[in-house]
């Protein structure tokens, strides 16, 4: 049986890196919320939030994997990102341990997105994020 898959397995790259992959056929799978993604999101990807923001607090979504499974098949290669690369990187972790092969966490999530890469671009909304300086 394989030993359950940590931060340290999963790989990150940078948004200049990101956008090679997506050009050459990654997905990008988004776990933002249906809102954050409404406001905004990269070209065709696939939103599936990790967090729900609840009356409670944050609540992972308990759901994520299987809701994941639905839309992509464990050897499709994706792009995971979030706002800032937190959840991203956590939602990396669960799918690798779920059977995922090609995951890769987009470092600084939409935020690092817009800043480096839809700069020029009037349509990109930055989000609030208290990451962000």
């Amino acid at each position: 049986m394989e030993a359950t898959k940590g931060p340290e397995d999963v790989v990150a790259v940078d948004v200049h890196k990101a956008k090679d992959l997506l050009s050459s056929g990654h997905l990008y799978l988004d776990v933002r919320t249906v809102d954050e993604f409404n406001k905004s999101h990269i070209e065709n990807a696939l939103n599936v939030p990790y967090i729900f923001i609840t009356q409670e607090g944050r609540e992972k979504n308990p759901d994520f994997i299987a809701q994941v499974s639905s839309i992509c098949k464990k050897d499709h290669h994706l792009v995971v990102g979030c706002q800032s690369g937190g959840r991203s990187s956590c939602a990396c972790v669960d799918l690798l341990n779920a059977g995922f092969k090609h995951v890769t966490n987009m470092e600084g999530g939409y935020s690092s997105w817009v800043d480096n890469i839809l700069t020029s671009e009037k349509s990109a909304e930055k989000c609030a994020c208290k990451f962000r300086p």
